[in-house]
């Protein structure tokens, strides 16, 4: 029997527990709330330009791969096993065949295939036995069209779909087309008042759920006005149609200007292990043109009747840092993933010794080592020594008629704009090996070193906020890089990187 005492303690701890549990329910609905919201989250997963992406999951671990335009090497694959944080894992391309487009990474019968057009006509494909590679010298395909996507029926005929609702028979290795294109989806009919760049029926990519194929295709232009790109949604029981188009078009789309990302599009659906469901798009941060288009994973649900739509009730974004580069000193005998070039089409037209990269030149064009950056504000330096009577510098670059920043020729300094000399100061010192930029809110300002480590401002500043493609027309975006132009060598050493981590918006 209890005393009075234990009685009066006993119903002291029932009182503060009665205290307690109200703010218990309060910190578990919280949780709950947070998961909820987690769910409801929009990852902005590659910050940066990597556009048209593409997705494949190989048991826990998901692969993704890009738009690689001229880049050399190209196909850049990356990997993760929880869709948020992401490594650079190879690149796929290493034979140069012209710009590549929007590719299509898939698996069929134990072995993996890379489909993506080139500016040079025709499509092209590269297999692995694994998404890491090694991956196969590329196969010309003789078709025509850009933005495949690849689908096998459940008895196993390929075919591959390109733009404008177009489909073609493949052989059984997936390696030519045994017929003709013929056209089996004609887009969905958006509000005409929607006013879009195109109406542009691309990049179909396809997946089987039974008993229905369902195909995701990008509509409204790539660019041009913030609201016209989207990614809509049909399905059909055979690949031949008819096709019906979801009721819950457009699946992704930015609906006003005020949006935080303009011309979502490009979208591909796909599946986690545990059954989850989500579209992976790409999209331009508003303010932030120059940046190209950045990828996006979006949670998406299924309906009832049959049908996908977005999961993403209130949309709120997450900025990850999985881009952001590395400073470098080239003390590595491998290139490291973060780079590649432009101007350059073969691997013995630079090279890695006693610690330098020494990137040989064309007179005829600017040849370019680059990254992508991760974040809209950076400062970068690097140990630049061109040849003789060869143009060597520090610059962000758009195409090679749009590039700005620091070059020097023959122990001569200047600045550089629009591609050509920029009226600051020319500087005649040939103590100068060091150069900086700093890009600030799309002004970019230089300054340079004898050592790297006293520098001395460059008594000009650039603004390049119209460096990308509404504007200047280029599909691709600034990169930072080290040009060269002549007949000789630039050396590149002592590369150095700071750019600012993303916050979550």
């Amino acid at each position: 029997m209890k005393t009075l005492s234990q009685l009066t303690s006993l119903s002291g701890h029932a009182a503060r527990l009665l205290l307690i549990v109200p703010v218990l329910l309060a910190l578990l609905s919280a949780t709950t709330n947070l998961s909820a919201q987690t769910q409801n989250t929009t990852n902005v997963v590659m910050r940066g330009d990597y556009p048209d992406p593409s997705i494949l999951r190989e048991g826990d671990t998901y692969y993704l791969v890009h738009s690689c335009y001229d880049f050399f090497p190209g196909l850049l694959i990356w990997k993760s096993t929880d869709l948020i944080h992401w490594e650079r894992a190879t690149r796929a391309l290493h034979t140069f065949v012209g710009n590549v487009w929007a590719p299509d990474l898939i698996k069929h019968n134990g072995l993996y295939y890379l489909y993506f057009p080139t500016d040079r006509g025709g499509n092209y494909v590269i297999t692995a036995k694994h998404p890491e590679g090694p991956w196969s010298e590329p196969v010309k395909i003789d078709v025509r069209g850009i933005d495949p996507g690849h689908i096998a029926t459940p008895e196993g005929e390929r075919f591959l779909f390109l733009n404008s609702g177009r489909m073609a028979p493949l052989a059984p290795d997936g390696l030519s087309v045994t017929g003709d294109m013929v056209q089996v989806y004609t887009g969905w009919n958006y509000p005409v008042e929607w006013g879009v760049e195109c109406f542009c029926l691309e990049s179909p990519k396809l997946i089987y759920r039974e008993p229905y194929y369902y195909m995701t295709s990008a509509q409204g232009g790539t660019f041009g006005p913030a609201t016209s790109h989207m990614a809509v949604a049909a399905r059909a029981k055979s690949l031949h149609g008819p096709w019906e188009n979801s009721p819950h078009n457009p699946i992704v789309k930015t609906w006003n200007t005020s949006d935080s990302w303009w011309s979502k599009g490009h979208g591909t659906v796909f599946s986690s292990p545990d059954n989850q469901w989500y579209i992976v798009y790409h999209a331009v941060e508003k303010g932030h043109m120059p940046m190209g288009r950045s990828t996006l994973i979006d949670p998406i649900e299924w309906t009832s009747d049959g049908w996908f739509r977005s999961g993403a009730q209130e949309q709120r974004y997450q900025l990850m840092n999985n881009t952001l580069n590395r400073s470098d000193n080239f003390s590595s005998p491998e290139l490291d993933l973060q780079w590649s070039f432009s101007g350059i089409t073969s691997h013995d037209q630079y090279r890695i010794s006693n610690g330098q990269l020494i990137m040989d030149t064309d007179p005829d064009q600017i040849r370019l080592l680059h990254v992508l950056p991760g974040n809209p504000e950076f400062e970068a330096s690097a140990f630049i020594m061109p040849d003789a009577g060869t143009e060597g510098g520090l610059i962000v670059h758009l195409s090679d008629e749009y590039y700005a920043g620091l070059g020097i020729k023959d122990g001569v300094l200047f600045s550089i704009l629009h591609g050509k000399k920029h009226w600051g100061a020319e500087i005649n010192d040939s103590k100068i090996k060091y150069l900086k930029i700093r890009l600030d809110q799309y002004n970019l300002y230089l300054s340079y070193s004898h050592d790297g480590i006293t520098w001395e401002p460059y008594e000009v500043a650039l603004e390049v906020s119209g460096y990308h493609k509404n504007a200047m027309g280029s599909s691709s975006s600034l990169k930072l890089g080290i040009f060269g132009k002549g007949d000789g060598q630039v050396k590149i050493d002592d590369f150095r990187i700071n750019e600012r981590a993303s916050t979550q918006k």
